[in-house]
């Protein structure tokens, strides 16, 4: 990849089954598949630049309304100080 997400860090010994910058409603992201710990799951990255007047809840909000998360998934959001905003989704065991 080339641009802004060239950064975005990967947790040790998380495996990235596929990844793919795409537009997500206004904004460019990074979208996600991976295994850690026996864990699938799915994110979609955001540069933190680009929602940083957006609330959590906000971010979410926009998250949920994509066609991409299971019914009753779990979801988590975490803002990191390298510059990213990760929505991870649709766990599995």
């Amino acid at each position: 990849m080339i641009g802004k997400f060239d950064g975005v860090p990967v947790e040790e010994d998380t495996n990235i089954l596929f990844q793919q910058v795409a537009n997500f409603g206004d904004y460019e992201v990074l979208y996600q598949k991976w295994v850690w710990d026996g864990i699938t799951a799915e994110s979609i990255i955001f540069d933190s630049k680009d929602v940083h007047k957006l609330s959590d809840d906000e971010v979410l909000e926009e998250v949920k309304s994509s066609p991409l998360l299971k019914l009753d998934t779990q979801i988590t959001i975490k803002r990191t100080d390298d510059g990213y905003t990760f929505v991870n989704f649709n766990f599995e065991n």
